[in-house]
């Protein structure tokens, strides 16, 4: 069955191989596997490999590879994503908009492509850093330089030691990635505890967690998925003491508890390798509640080697958090961005239009105040309009008639707006979460929704900023007539000076430079009398370390164009020092900049 429309998705692409590629994507996200979801590019890649010249197809033709299925946008940015998930585990919040799929971290569903790999590999970090690693270099893409996203509900909710061992397995996956292959190892442990637990069936009851067998887990759980109209009825189990039941205590009892944890001086050997390693990580991000941060958090987070920090603040009025048990209110908001912020972190935001007690008008009202209000002004953004998942507490409110999702109307206004109205200094990474169109009751199925709201944007003539609307990507450009600009903007602890090199109305290269208003850091003493280089990137495809072209913006010199005038800002604002939050692949080229290692982050002397 899967073949068969492979082999139609395969036809269609030969027959529309000379539309742009952007077109070609779309189309392939119109066929779906017997299970509901999307062919992943490995498997689109692999199949036309043992496909091509048979079952009516062409002779095989390398141009549909290099135009299609390489997906040039995952590296065009400038470096290799690799997204990772931790496992399930109790979370904090009490959010009713949030699935509470029990094979899943909270607020994930197992049909999501991420976590669908994430599950083949046990939830290992080092299997799917491996993994991920793998499918992108058997891509073409360069993964020399790697920007590693771990999700999974609220990462700080987490014991420590599980913490440190994860990112320590990711950054031995990504040192040993061509070399030394420790996968078939962990494997082989994880294939270990399955069958011991498997012997003990009539004392586990369960044993959905420890496979990476999909269909199993699926049947296995069946009976113990929570309905989400019978979250808090007397006598249900919540999706916590689920998790804790059916997984935690049989993982401590089998020992995976103490197999999954690690010291900080393991994980600080991994990053010391990751310095000059063939493949480095430049960028690590981790995702986390307002009501999660204080400053011996954010001190944790960076000793592990985070430089962003994706937040869920969801909203900004204080009745549409309390009605959705958001558990936090503004005012935590406006505090975990001041302390994030003077710390130096990247800010990636999560904001959702649609919640219960949400419409249109106020959305617009919160989505407007998010850069109006110097509290706030994020670097990134995800806006995730609410869709209703059949687990999540939501269901009971939608049933009642409380809640009803946007119309196609209501959603394209609101999304229209977030384009329109985002900073020039601000990221729309995502709009509209990739959800599988099966898992969602009732509401908007279009994966595509923000191509939509693009060509909705651009038909009425409105004008789009934000840095996804400028990267220059693959277009060739003309060096002399590249221009540096410089946006400066304030914020509740900063001025904070965006600094772009453009090239007509695209964006090559960027910096970001915060001076603080009290030179006393509240948080890290190393950053005392310091401004602050919160983010460098040069966009392109993403080159190998050491690499030359001339036509793309990489190595092209902008980095250290950005350094000096970021120093130069400095010092006229007579700071002493200027820090860098270094991530632990890029400390190498801040020292050639004459950078010096402090404890936690990099400085160079004015």
């Amino acid at each position: 069955m899967d073949q068969e429309v492979l082999v139609q998705l395969l036809t269609d692409l030969e027959k529309n191989l000379e539309k742009k590629t952007e077109d070609l994507l779309r189309l392939v996200k119109k066929y779906h596997k017997s299970d509901g979801t999307h062919f992943s590019y490995t498997e689109i890649i692999e199949g036309y490999k043992q496909l091509a010249g048979t079952k009516g197809l062409q002779k095989f033709n390398q141009k549909l590879i290099e135009k299609i299925l390489m997906k040039p946008i995952r590296t065009l940015s400038g470096v290799a994503p690799v997204t990772v998930l931790t496992k399930p585990y109790p979370c904090p919040g009490k959010c009713i908009f949030c699935p509470n799929d029990l094979r899943m971290p909270k607020s994930y569903l197992a049909d999501e492509p991420g976590a669908q790999r994430a599950e083949k590999n046990y939830f290992d970090p080092y299997l799917q850093t491996t993994n991920r690693l793998e499918a992108l270099h058997a891509m073409g893409h360069s993964v020399e330089k790697v920007e590693l996203i771990i999700l999974g509900g609220t990462w700080t909710a987490y014991p420590k030691a599980y913490q440190i061992w994860f990112i320590k397995e990711c950054f031995r996956a990504i040192n040993e990635f061509g070399q030394q292959n420790a996968s078939s190892k962990i494997v082989e442990k994880y294939q270990k505890f399955q069958k011991e637990f498997s012997e003990n069936q009539k004392k586990w009851k369960n044993k959905a967690f420890l496979s990476n067998d999909a269909q199993k887990n699926k049947q296995s759980m069946m009976s113990l998925q929570i309905k989400g109209e019978q979250i808090d009825v007397e006598g249900k189990d919540n999706y916590n003491q689920l998790i804790t039941k059916y997984y935690l205590e049989p993982e401590k009892a089998l020992g995976i508890t103490e197999y999954q944890r690690a010291t900080w001086q393991e994980l600080e050997k991994e990053q010391k390798i990751n310095e000059t390693a063939l493949q480095r990580c430049v960028g690590l991000v981790i995702e986390t509640r307002p009501d999660e941060i204080d400053s011996h958090s954010i001190k944790d987070i960076r000793r592990l080697g985070a430089t962003k920090i994706q937040l869920g603040i969801q909203s900004l009025d204080d009745e549409i958090l309390r009605k959705n048990k958001r558990g936090h209110d503004v005012a935590t908001v406006r505090r975990a961005f001041a302390l994030l912020r003077q710390a130096g972190f990247k800010l990636h935001i999560h904001f959702m239009a649609n919640l219960y007690g949400g419409t249109p008008k106020k959305d617009k009202r919160d989505f407007a105040k998010l850069f109006k209000d110097q509290d706030f002004r994020p670097d990134e953004l995800k806006i995730y309009p609410c869709s209703l998942i059949e687990t999540a507490e939501l269901m009971r409110y939608y049933k009642k008639g409380l809640w009803r999702p946007y119309t196609h109307e209501e959603l394209l206004e609101i999304t229209s707006f977030t384009l329109t109205h985002t900073p020039e200094y601000c990221r729309i990474t995502r709009m509209i979460r990739d959800i599988p169109s099966q898992d969602i009751v009732v509401g908007n199925k279009k994966s595509n929704f923000r191509q939509i709201a693009e060509a909705h944007v651009q038909a009425s003539k409105q004008k789009m900023q934000d840095i996804r609307a400028r990267e220059i990507r693959g277009q060739k450009f003309e060096p002399q007539e590249i221009k540096l600009k410089i946006k400066s903007y304030q914020t509740q602890v900063s001025t904070e000076k965006f600094l772009q090199f453009v090239y007509q109305d695209k964006i090559l290269a960027f910096l970001r430079l915060s001076l603080p208003k009290n030179k006393n850091n509240e948080v890290f003493d190393e950053l005392c009398e310091a401004a602050m280089i919160r983010e460098i990137h040069v966009y392109g495809r993403s080159l190998g370390l050491g690499q030359k072209n001339q036509e793309k913006a990489q190595h092209f010199g902008f980095g250290r164009r950005l350094i000096a005038k970021a120093a130069a800002l400095s010092r006229q604002q007579n700071f002493k020092r200027l820090a860098v939050i270094s991530a632990i692949g890029t400390k190498e080229y801040y020292r050639k900049a004459g950078f010096e290692d402090g404890e936690l982050y990099q400085f160079l002397a004015l």
